[in-house]
């Protein structure tokens, strides 16, 4: 009996030994792919050893063709331009253009940026002043209950739901208002001069705009952020919340100078896990945020000055990495847009990893301090 219940045993741990050596097979052939693939779009042999190119282009058409030799040139749209001037006669053969497949990501890497910075900071005033309002001061009961569970609900709604729900909700509802000059005054249902000779805040809706993607993305994130930050609220020593009220402090004069310092690490760490759930969405900015090419960066060319200025920066449409990745996965070009592909992905790949790297350290770091 003991000897079937030992072979049993070994045979329990190879199929387990096999199925995790294969996942990580299927893992290391994905990775070692796209950084065969992408690292030399990257990078270059000689100094700077970086190429500057990939990250200081925004994406543009790519074209390829052959000339009077019979050599395949794949040339960026501001190569080809140049090509085409200095070379005013030239017969060009089998040419084909392809979008988004030449220059680099500069636009969707500044974009991604703009709504990742903008979604934290709306999802680390609601996640700690939801957190705080939870640990502190809520009494025990059924409401206290339900809001832990719609929480935790939350936690489990698809991307794509809560991008449909930032549409219908952030970009249409015309309850959001916005500073402007020139309101849309079909859709607004309030418009009040906010001086003479100057602009309006319109209540009109945010649209499809930076605003409407970074609000989206902190609503998806915010179960997340909520969670993490009630248990470093939990793990501050409840001797610290006594010493500071038996000396006359008032509650939140308690939470303010004794508690936050305390768990400050552990949101800290909640808001790094934050950014690398919401840095490769792709649903909610394609449907409140996203759009596929710019000319220019956000903040060139724009109008106004002071509150107009920033209130135009936030209501225009961006460029996203994630969007883009998705856009030129999708579009034909085979080895002609390859180099965009591997490229784009395994910058991501570095920059997903690399913030999952700082919450692993600061973790550890806030339990080195904790003990």
């Amino acid at each position: 009996m003991r000897g079937r219940w030992r072979s049993a045993d070994k045979l329990l741990t190879l199929g387990f030994s096999i199925g995790t050596y294969f996942l990580l097979f299927c893992v290391g052939a994905i990775f070692g792919k796209i950084v065969m693939e992408g690292a030399p779009v990257l990078l270059r042999s000689e100094a700077p050893y970086v190429n500057t190119n990939f990250f200081s282009k925004s994406p543009m058409t790519l074209h390829e063709f052959k000339d009077e030799e019979g050599r395949l040139l794949r040339l960026d749209h501001d190569e080809y331009r140049q090509y085409r001037k200095n070379n005013p006669g030239a017969v060009l053969l089998e040419e084909r253009s392809i979008s988004h497949a030449g220059g680099g990501i500069l636009g969707p890497l500044v974009g991604t940026a703009m709504l990742v910075v903008l979604c934290m900071g709306m999802a680390l005033v609601l996640g700690i002043s939801t957190a705080i309002y939870m640990v502190e001061f809520a009494r025990g009961g059924r409401l206290l209950s339900t809001l832990r569970l719609a929480i935790m609900n939350l936690a489990g709604v698809p991307s794509i739901v809560f991008g449909l729900f930032g549409f219908a909700f952030f970009c249409l509802s015309p309850v959001f208002p916005v500073l402007t000059t020139e309101p849309d005054w079909d859709r607004s249902i309030l418009t009040l001069p906010v001086w003479p000779g100057g602009g309006y805040l319109s209540f009109q809706g945010w649209g499809s705009s930076l605003l409407a993607g970074g609000a989206t993305l902190a609503i998806m994130v915010l179960p997340i952020m909520v969670a993490a930050c009630e248990e470093a609220l939990k793990a501050v020593p409840r001797g610290v919340r006594e010493a500071s009220l038996a000396l006359g402090a008032s509650r939140w004069t308690c939470v303010r100078t004794a508690v936050l310092p305390q768990a400050a690490p552990g949101m800290l760490t909640a808001s790094v896990l934050g950014v690398t759930r919401v840095a490769g969405e792709t649903a909610p900015i394609l449907f409140t945020a996203a759009v596929l090419s710019r000319a220019t960066l956000p903040w060139e060319n724009l109008e106004g000055s002071g509150l107009f200025w920033v209130s135009n920066l936030l209501t225009q449409k961006v460029e996203a990495l994630p969007y883009h990745i998705y856009i030129i996965s999708g579009q034909p070009g085979g080895e002609a847009i390859d180099h965009m592909r591997y490229g784009s992905v395994l910058l991501f790949l570095i920059l997903v990893i690399g913030l999952a790297m700082v919450s692993v350290i600061l973790r550890s770091r806030h339990r080195k301090d904790s003990h």
